[in-house]
């Protein structure tokens, strides 16, 4: 792991998960909700705490840390790894128009990698970046849920459905977070 991405245990991170070239493959539910679903779990059962989320169409923005004796590192490997087994089985087994293409993608980048053996879904690294001061926490968090709205899919972030936008604005969101005050 670069120096620019260690995560300190007990540290409070905003992070960025990139598809592989930047490839759209969340824009139908299905590969959302997989990605939320595994959230859900990770939040669950490995020890994420989950303070503020985004998922546009190519990356995911995350400001998490974990409980007391977990790895934050280990928590984001498994769910890379995890997310990227079941989003190519996903494409492999639902009706998908950019099957083909989306396949080939994800296999021309596991061919550069010799560590990985079929498909390649996650680039490498989280872009890991500690939130250390009030004021980057906020500039981070206001980043984060303005996404959809810079993006033009929605005119206020709490109509985005797949963030924490809505927790934030005192509403139940797809997931639980731990908002930051």
């Amino acid at each position: 792991m670069s120096l620019k991405n260690r995560l300190i245990p007990g540290g409070l991170y905003f992070l960025t998960m990139t598809v592989v070239d930047w490839v759209d493959i969340f824009t139908r539910p299905v590969y959302k909700h997989i990605l939320v679903d595994a959230l859900k779990f990770c939040q669950e059962k490995k020890g994420l705490r989950l303070h503020a989320w985004i998922l546009m169409s190519n990356h995911l923005h995350l400001i998490a840390s974990t409980v007391e004796d977990k790895n934050l590192s280990d928590i984001l490997r498994d769910f890379k790894q995890f997310t990227s087994r079941k989003i190519v089985a996903t494409i492999q087994d639902e009706p998908e128009s950019r099957r083909q293409w989306l396949l080939h993608r994800f296999e021309f980048n596991a061919k550069l990698n010799p560590k990985v053996r079929h498909y390649k879904v996650w680039q490498d690294g989280n872009e890991a970046k500690e939130l250390i001061s009030n004021t980057f926490i906020d500039q981070k968090l206001n980043y984060l849920h303005q996404n959809p709205v810079r993006a033009e899919w929605v005119n206020e972030p709490e109509h985005y459905r797949y963030s924490s936008a809505n927790n934030y604005a005192g509403n139940c969101g797809l997931l639980q977070v731990e908002l930051l005050e």
